[in-house]
């Protein structure tokens, strides 16, 4: 044969059988076992799977440089990281363990995705019924100076997290910033950090606020009443770096911009329906015992019955209009009907945003795999044991706005330290606002990086990070004093 040569074979078995003798001492049960179970922390693969987890969330980080959406690496990471644990357990004839695990994993996933899904398609319509655009115009007639719009904007953004939920919240407030004061980079840095803090702040005391409230809420750690324990300790978290930052706001007054917008047919309506599904959702959990996605997903029937109505009423409706609008004269309105779509639920829940709920998946899926290869174990013992519950809530927090507080509350929640519920709801509270400190550290941040490219900036947000620091700071001394009594348990 051509391809054989007898001087080098010796050589080459020796090494492969030292290969395959180190890969069979590595994955032999005598290694992994550990009372019954498979312990893969000291293991190749468990290392690999870290490595594998560490570098996705390294390319998540740098999304804004190389511009690759972060549910890719995530994606390909879970896969990687699960696969590596089904071949172990399969090798140990113990595959129906890590497939019970799988299946674990992503009904917690599936949970809170459908939730999400329910929720961002309820934005989105309110979005194209143009519920925002008309509260973005209403204050740019106004005619608002830079001080003012500075405390509008973050005070609304507080207000209408718990709600909208921050993201969206943050996004809006950015358009008014934007459209406002065009072309002072300055100002605009400014506004848009206090309204990433001001979402971030008010997503913390609602459950709808934020995914980390909505997975500590739906993992019945925290009851939905507890949470708005929370509103001083965020408020306080809010406003005192906006405070300080006033003082560097000029009291100038922009142009004037003038922008009309009028709500289309049914968008106070399904302001309604989305408040009652709120309160179905509530109500599901609260007295039936059932997730709350039962609730959500009932919603989601309301829109759609809502949005058939529509529909069907469409044209008896147009014909009103154009009879009124003729009679006026007014040939601007009449030119707008020409326009006029048919409202489509499904259109609304296609515009969701998947590229987040991927990532929700990756990250879930990644961190449920760390977990069960006995990471978060070790995480936890390094962390709730070696220190008390209060310095490791704390410092997770400010870790939160490295590797994004999704991650870090889905390990917490995997790890389920005993912990009194004032040490919960803390852990609540700093991961939700610790994001603030960095301009990467939150969903929020991140996409108003984007809507004011070159305006607002990780270098201009981290020049206020010691501000925003001395509001973390007081928002958990705040708690700690209000609600010393839920600490009571533990050190």
């Amino acid at each position: 044969m051509p391809f054989f040569r007898p001087p080098c074979q010796p050589r080459f078995d020796r090494r492969w059988l030292f290969l395959l003798a180190a890969l069979l001492l590595v994955f032999s049960p005598a290694v992994l076992a550990v009372t019954g179970e498979l312990d893969l922390t000291q293991s190749i693969v468990g290392f690999f799977a870290l490595g594998i987890f560490v570098m996705a969330y390294a390319l998540v980080m740098a999304e804004e440089k190389i511009h690759m959406r972060k549910s890719k690496p995530v994606l390909v990471a879970a896969g990687i990281i699960w696969s590596l644990i089904g071949w172990v357990y399969v090798q140990n004839g113990m595959s129906e363990a890590s497939e019970h695990a799988f299946r674990v994993t992503l009904l917690e996933f599936t949970e809170l995705m459908l939730f999400l899904l329910v929720a961002m398609t309820y934005i989105n319509a309110l979005e194209e019924r143009r519920v925002f655009d008309a509260l973005r115009s209403w204050m740019l007639r106004k005619g608002f100076n830079y001080r003012s719009l500075f405390w509008l904007t973050g005070g609304l953004a507080f207000i209408l997290s718990p709600i909208a939920d921050n993201l969206t919240t943050a996004l809006l407030m950015c358009a008014v910033v934007t459209k406002v004061a065009e072309g002072d980079k300055r100002f605009i840095n400014v506004a848009c950090i206090n309204i990433v803090v001001a979402a971030n702040a008010g997503g913390a005391f609602s459950p709808f606020g934020d995914i980390t409230t909505l997975m500590v809420w739906q993992a019945g750690i925290v009851p939905f009443q507890d949470f708005f324990i929370l509103f001083f300790p965020a408020l306080v978290n809010f406003l005192i770096p906006a405070v300080i930052m006033s003082f560097f706001v000029p009291n100038k007054k922009p142009e004037s911009v003038q922008e009309d917008v009028w709500m289309k047919r049914g968008a106070r309506r399904i302001v309604v329906l989305f408040l009652l599904t709120i309160t179905t959702a509530v109500l599901c959990h609260t007295l039936l015992h059932l997730p709350p996605v039962l609730g959500m997903m009932t919603g989601l029937g309301y829109l759609q019955f809502f949005g058939y109505y529509l529909r069907r009423s469409l044209p008896r409706s147009l014909e009103r209009k154009r009879e009124r609008y003729s009679r006026r004269g007014d040939n601007k309105k009449l030119e707008q009907l020409g326009s006029v779509v048919p409202f489509d639920v499904f259109n609304r829940v296609a515009r969701a945003e998947w590229d987040t709920l991927l990532f929700f998946y990756g990250v879930v899926m990644c961190v449920g795999g760390l977990g069960f290869m006995g990471y978060l174990g070790l995480l936890s013992e390094a962390l709730y044991l070696g220190w008390n519950p209060t310095a490791a809530n704390i410092v997770l927090g400010v870790v939160s706005a490295v590797v994004d507080n999704i991650p870090v509350m889905f390990a917490v929640l995997t790890m389920e330290p005993e912990m009194s519920h004032g040490h919960w709801l803390l852990i609540t509270l700093t991961a939700g606002v610790g994001g603030s400190l960095l301009s990467i550290g939150s969903a929020a941040g991140v996409a108003v990086m984007g809507q004011a490219r070159g305006s607002y900036t990780f270098m201009g947000h981290l020049r206020w990070s010691p501000v925003i620091m001395l509001g973390y700071a007081a928002s958990i001394l705040v708690h700690m004093w209000l609600n010393a009594e839920s600490f009571a348990l533990f050190g």
